[in-house]
């Protein structure tokens, strides 16, 4: 199976993969690399730094290797810089937007509220979580469980709303006004090991 479906506590202590369901207990869990010789493993090879950033950033996302892949090759095909244009096409998925924007917990949870087909990008229904937004388009939740998702967004803090979307937290609507910046984007994230590997 292509989908990651192990435990989320162990890709946190791995790979640094945040969960943001489990913030209490990834912020008192050890630090070191699960198993019983986490704390003492040896210094990972230069291959092995650029696997793992890769990998980070895959689980983080919530896509597979053929579709990490995808993203690359058009990101190489793009004019810019490779591993910004990266960063962007993943940022400018559907199911990431509505989980930026507060209407979700984490990526599955919005991810499936976009495979259920509650979601609708311009007036028009999509239900693919994949699916890449364009500056401009409007997205509407539109769902059975509308007052679950306000409940949702309450507890979201809007003052940290990404800078790049306008929010109608009472409409369940986002509009998404640009393409962010890599400044605006998460700074622990080193896109360049991933151009790195995809060079070898």
């Amino acid at each position: 199976m292509a989908r990651y479906t192990g435990p989320s506590n162990k890709l946190f202590r791995n790979k640094k993969v945040k969960d943001l369901s489990n913030r209490k207990l990834t912020s008192s869990m050890r630090q070191t690399a699960s198993g019983q010789h986490g704390a003492v493993r040896k210094k990972l090879s230069e291959y092995a730094i650029h696997l793992a950033e890769k990998q980070k950033i895959r689980f983080t996302y919530l896509v597979s290797e053929k579709q990490f892949a995808k993203y690359y090759t058009e990101a190489a095909r793009r004019k810019g810089v490779t591993g910004t244009i990266l960063l962007q096409l993943l940022e400018s998925r559907l199911d990431n937007i509505l989980f930026r924007a507060g209407f979700g917990i984490t990526r599955k949870q919005t991810r499936q509220i976009v495979n259920h087909g509650h979601v609708l990008v311009n007036g028009k229904k999509v239900d693919i979580p994949s699916y890449l937004v364009k500056p401009g388009d409007v997205i509407t939740v539109k769902s059975r469980s509308a007052q679950y998702l306000k409940n949702v967004t309450e507890m979201i803090d809007m003052a940290c709303a990404p800078a790049w979307m306008t929010i109608d937290k009472e409409a369940l609507k986002v509009t998404f006004d640009r393409i962010p910046e890599r400044e605006e984007l998460d700074p622990e994230i080193k896109e360049h090991l991933v151009i790195e590997y995809y060079s070898k």
